[in-house]
């Protein structure tokens, strides 16, 4: 696995009069999360290996706004939503990658109105069709095998109809994909969603991250596979709190990447 990366920016790409394939969009998790850092970097592997062209903004990259909104702060939404279009508009972005489901459903949803057209896709998404065009192979390597359930995000799942592309990609793993009881159109929230990730929890009988990590135990998978930094975050703390060591939680970008050792 080489630790040098290539990750070019969009300033460079412009700097020598070309354009990238696609723009990645990082988002704040994976920008600022140890945690979802790694997925960042799964991704930019798996981006490197099958030779897509690709650019991120960099320091230029601020936050969608997407936590402002949800918390009620249309304001700022608008705000830090006006500032990214403008950024992206000086470099002529047309097509975007990102690896959080807040910032696609955002970017995707939200900023045509305030004049951000773009195609926007998830990062399982993008791959799917790379992997459908033979640019990306994938094989099953050490995962092969291995029960996996795939906790569908909100925001990638109901809010979007996004559904099987995660799931066609686990499938090419060799492994045996086993569905929660709750799951597609009936999926139960990580408990991160509309900006709860950054509030104390509320009064209640039970945190929604476990009842969600009880949810996935009941299939009995090794793995639980996530497609949002915010459900690794939410799915991991409940792991730790009633199955730590049991039950591994990784992005659907670190099971393909680190399945062959990338």
């Amino acid at each position: 696995m080489g630790d040098v990366l290539k990750v070019p920016t969009m300033a460079e790409f412009k700097a020598a009069g070309k354009q990238p394939e696609i723009l990645f969009w990082v988002g704040c998790a994976g920008s600022f999360d140890d945690r979802a850092r790694k997925i960042t970097k799964a991704f930019v592997r798996l981006l490197n290996k099958a030779k897509v062209d690709f650019a991120v903004l960099g320091t230029e990259e601020s936050c969608t706004g997407d936590p402002a909104k949800r918390s009620g702060n249309e304001f700022l939404f608008q705000m830090q939503a006006v500032t990214n279009i403008e950024v992206l508009s000086t470099y002529d972005v047309k097509k975007i990658v990102t690896a959080c489901p807040h910032c696609f459903n955002t970017l995707k949803n939200e900023y045509p109105s305030l004049g951000g057209n773009y195609k926007v896709m998830h990062h399982t998404q993008f791959l799917k069709s790379l992997l459908d065009e033979g640019r990306l192979t994938i094989e099953g390597g050490k995962f092969k095998g291995k029960r996996i359930t795939f906790h569908d995000p909100c925001f990638l799942g109901r809010a979007n109809d996004v559904y099987e592309a995660p799931r066609d990609l686990i499938k090419k793993l060799d492994v045996e994909l086993v569905e929660m009881k709750n799951c597609r159109k009936k999926g139960l929230c990580c408990g991160a969603g509309g900006a709860q990730m950054f509030k104390d929890a509320e009064v209640g009988q039970k945190e929604i991250n476990i009842e969600r990590t009880e949810q996935a135990m009941e299939v009995k998978p090794e793995i639980i596979a996530a497609g949002c930094p915010f459900c690794n975050t939410m799915m991991t703390d409940g792991v730790k709190n009633k199955a730590e060591g049991q039950i591994e939680v990784m992005d659907v970008a670190e099971l393909i990447a680190n399945a062959s050792d990338l």
